[in-house]
């Protein structure tokens, strides 16, 4: 009887998406849009939860979403009619997940020029999308609570792979054996820095931490950190300010209201 060969493989399998999805990041960043992929089971309430966070945003930001399904437009067509914002749809031929380069080429025929905010509505699936790096800088789950707490515990990937859990159908809690409180620590267990944010998509309830935190993270894609040239031409420039006697007072002033005493280097300035 012959013997089987083993061969080791040692390199990571998922080497190139993670290059892809690292490439993409670094665009975006430069193009000062945020992207959120956004990934739940089907029916979690993932496009009435998207039309109701678009609509409350998109006053403030250009927002665009790009929808992921193996077939139909359905759920891009009606955020598109619910809110108004650019869509596209991609359809993945029968695949249960998207990757870095399928993302990275629906960017590119996207046209993201200008955008503040781009969403990914990843496909329904708890098991897939959690696998690959889509080049997103956010990954927000969505668990409802018909789904039950113990989605945790069947899906640990999924739920340590994301920033932030949206609870959704809190409007229906009372209908349902779902406790709030056992499944907030089956997901602390799994990713202690989770954000955890019970809402209803129906009602609104609990929107406002959700929509004030996509806030903060939009302003932080659109600061620019100085490159090491330019953190040191900073230095030099107040060193020789202290040494002339000019700038002396600014920098007093700008060292002495803070507390912690950060260096220079940590410095950074907005760009639009």
């Amino acid at each position: 009887m012959g013997l089987s060969k083993v061969i080791e493989i040692h390199e990571d399998v998922f080497a190139d998406n993670d290059k892809s999805a690292d490439e993409l990041r670094k665009y975006l960043k430069k193009n000062g849009t945020l992207m959120i992929n956004f990934m739940s089971s089907p029916g979690s309430g993932k496009t009435t939860t998207l039309s109701r966070l678009i609509n409350s945003l998109k006053d403030e930001y250009k927002i665009a979403l790009m929808n992921v399904d193996i077939e139909t437009s359905v759920d891009a067509d009606t955020i598109a009619k619910n809110t108004g914002v650019k869509t596209l749809q991609i359809n993945n031929g029968g695949l249960c997940h998207i990757d870095a380069d399928m993302t990275s080429r629906s960017v590119t025929q996207f046209d993201v020029d200008g955008v503040d905010l781009l969403i990914l509505e990843n496909i329904g699936n708890l098991v897939c999308p959690a696998e690959f790096d889509t080049g997103a800088h956010l990954n927000i789950m969505i668990l409802s609570i018909p789904e039950g707490d113990d989605k945790p515990l069947k899906y640990p990937l999924m739920f340590s792979k994301c920033d932030v859990v949206l609870i959704n159908k809190i409007d229906a809690k009372e209908y349902f054996d779902f406790d709030i409180n056992k499944a907030k620590e089956r997901i602390f267990n799994l990713n202690p820095k989770a954000i955890i944010l019970p809402i209803s998509a129906k009602t609104g309830e609990g929107y406002e931490p959700l929509l004030d935190y996509i806030r903060n993270q939009i302003k932080k894609i659109k600061t620019k950190e100085l490159t090491e040239q330019e953190k040191e031409a900073l230095i030099r420039k107040y060193e020789r300010g202290l040494r002339t006697g000019s700038d002396i007072d600014m920098y007093k002033e700008k060292n002495s209201k803070k507390e912690n005493k950060e260096s220079l280097c940590d410095t950074h300035w907005d760009g639009a």
